[in-house]
């Protein structure tokens, strides 16, 4: 599929490339069900005319643009090649890729069809994928480093991918256990005012964690693996005075802790086990004049070999596209005012990652 100079060209400057579908992909599968996928290209690349006539892609206009078109088709025939089908998210991701990678706002190293066809987890008739640039690069750091730091906004994945990793490496016989474990701080609310025995109060600060095991794991086999130690899913406060060997952990919700709560989770870490910390550090739940040690450390292990930062952003964001929105209206509502959280800074320094780029 080579770009050509347009024998039709209405203007000099414009070009014209072919794109031929194979035979063995439906053209459905290239152009969605009711064009859905062509019209996400169109929609995406207005200087370029997009024509289709039988198993024949050709695009004419602009040559910058013809040459994205060509290029997207090209990573689309990629992935369909793998068996996995292209949805309408997954056509705007790898031309969100391309731009920035054209634009220089990314190294482009890897390529769409890379970051979209690498499988992380198969379980219960669905594979886990990463979806982003950034994405990948926190499962790739996971396998390269011991202790790996996921931050960035809600919906980013940070921790049901650590959670995916966590799940292959005990399948594996990287670890021998799974280890969760989130701080039982509370969004605004009190826990003494929750009905109940303390096990019952602190489960709902867990229940995120269930709730990604249930989706990676056959649910009958996950209550005899925590009675049998294989997955414990417990809060920060219980970790302390142990060693963990062997053993995959994640701490959640990091940006509730407390530095001295961070440094006593970190010192945790025995032989042969990773740690993954993730966290959203516009969320702090900590009540005031608590600094977050999520934020604190940061500054103090950034550039320590074997650690490593992943800074996932609004662009990284996989729930309902306005997720994505909210998070870049609040994170400009807090530039402007010179908030955080909502609330004033008061003098404490600026909260780091915010807008930084993924490594």
């Amino acid at each position: 599929m080579t770009q050509t100079p347009s024998a039709h060209s209405p203007a000099q400057g414009q070009a014209r490339a072919q794109i031929t579908v194979p035979a063995q992909h439906p053209m459905v599968t290239v152009l969605g069900s009711g064009d859905s996928l062509l019209r996400v290209i169109e929609k995406a690349f207005p200087a370029a005319d997009i024509h289709v006539r039988g198993n024949e892609i050709s695009a004419v206009g602009d040559t910058h643009e013809v040459a994205l078109v060509q290029r997207v088709f090209d990573e689309m025939m990629l992935v369909l090649r793998t068996g996995q089908p292209m949805t309408e998210d997954a056509v705007e991701r790898s031309i969100a890729m391309l731009k920035a990678s054209e634009n220089g706002e990314s190294d482009g190293q890897e390529t769409p069809a890379e970051v979209l066809t690498q499988n992380i987890l198969s379980s219960r008739g669905r594979t886990i994928r990463p979806k982003t640039l950034n994405q990948k690069r926190y499962v790739d750091a996971i396998d390269k480093h011991t202790i790996v730091f996921g931050i960035g906004p809600a919906g980013t994945g940070k921790t049901y991918l650590a959670m995916a990793k966590a799940v292959q490496a005990l399948q594996s016989k990287q670890v021998n256990r799974i280890i969760l474990t989130r701080p039982a701080v509370e969004a605004g609310e009190r826990l003494g005012f929750l009905p109940g025995t303390l096990y019952e109060k602190i489960d709902p600060y867990l229940r995120p964690l269930y709730d990604a095991l249930h989706d990676m794991l056959d649910p009958d086999s996950i209550p005899r693996l925590m009675a049998a130690g294989t997955i414990e899913v417990a809060p920060l406060a219980y970790m302390r005075g142990r060693t963990l060997n062997d053993a995959f952990i994640i701490l959640d919700e990091a940006q509730n802790t407390s530095p001295e709560q961070m440094k006593m989770f970190l010192t945790r870490l025995g032989f042969d086990s990773k740690i993954v910390i993730t966290g959203d550090v516009t969320q702090v739940d900590l009540p005031g004049g608590t600094k977050s040690g999520l934020r604190q450390v940061q500054d103090i292990l950034e550039g320590v070999e074997d650690v490593h930062f992943s800074r996932l952003t609004s662009h990284d964001v996989v729930r309902h596209k306005l997720v994505g929105r909210i998070v870049d209206a609040y994170e400009q509502y807090d530039s402007r005012n010179g908030t955080e959280n909502g609330g004033h800074n008061g003098g404490r320094t600026p909260r780091h990652g915010a807008k930084a780029k993924g490594k």
